[in-house]
């Protein structure tokens, strides 16, 4: 008996110190290199790896920004996400925010490992092109372009095989081109939209706006442990490239979300 209480209480520590380490993994870090297009969007393994997407080039990095894989990927790749070792990116072949009929939609399948490409799913209900996705408990959430002058946003729910569920109205009025981004943390759902100034949009479960602010997570969002958010920024270096960081965001009612100083 006591034997096996020293077994349980060992694998407990083991378990909780593998607890810290990856709640201690990821923090204020810059991305290796630089890239000929902008930074569309990011996301983690959970674990020890970023994944940055550079429109037409996906990158792994450790979680220090060092690049551990590196391929080209077909134009335009937006905001990508991670599920069960892979990679999923939503993908535009087409044209962005025109009428219907312009775009051509996908979804583009990646090893978490090692970048190889797995599959690609067409989505074609997204009409004014795929531009962010996130997963929650079985679905994808897939975001995108919108035309100027529609005043809501429309959020496309597919299943594992991305067999389409259902389109979703968020009742945002016009963002410039729809939505960028997209996450889901502790009962929310947060997209980040391009403007002048930017905007972060959140909803609830049931995608019910709860929230409008003035915050630029429109190149990457994805929240980490302890309520906190990576936000991704993106600089253009005049004859170098785009280079890109991500720095840690916290929750705040007022404000959406704060950037914590380093």
């Amino acid at each position: 008996m006591q034997l096996t209480h020293l077994i349980l209480a060992a694998a407990f520590l083991a378990s909780f110190a593998c607890t810290l380490a990856d709640d201690g993994s990821f923090h204020a870090v810059s991305c290796e290199g630089a890239y000929p297009r902008h930074v569309q969007g990011i996301c983690t393994n959970g674990k020890d790896a970023i994944y940055w997407c550079w429109t037409d080039v996906l990158v792994k990095t450790d979680t220090e920004g060092r690049i551990l894989r590196q391929v080209p990927v077909a134009d335009h790749h937006g905001d990508p996400c991670f599920h069960n070792g892979r990679v999923y990116v939503a993908t535009n072949l087409g044209k962005f925010n025109r009428p219907a009929g312009e775009a051509d939609s996908w979804v583009y399948v990646y090893d978490g490992d090692t970048l190889a490409e797995l599959a690609k799913h067409p989505v074609p209900e997204l009409v004014h092109g795929a531009g962010g996705m996130a997963y929650r408990e079985g679905k994808f959430i897939i975001v995108g372009g919108l035309p100027p002058g529609v005043n809501e946003n429309y959020l496309y729910e597919y299943d594992e095989s991305f067999k389409f569920q259902k389109r979703h109205v968020l009742a945002s009025g016009y963002t410039l081109m729809g939505i960028q981004t997209a996450a889901y943390a502790d009962g929310a759902w947060w997209f980040g939209c391009y403007g002048k100034p930017q905007v972060l949009l959140r909803a609830d479960e049931k995608f019910q706006l709860t929230g409008n602010w003035e915050f630029n997570a429109s190149v990457g969002i994805v929240p980490i442990s302890g309520g906190r958010f990576l936000i991704a920024q993106n600089t253009a270096v005049k004859g170098k490239g785009n280079e890109a960081k991500v720095v840690i965001a916290r929750v705040d009612e007022k404000a959406g979300l704060v950037i914590e100083k380093p």
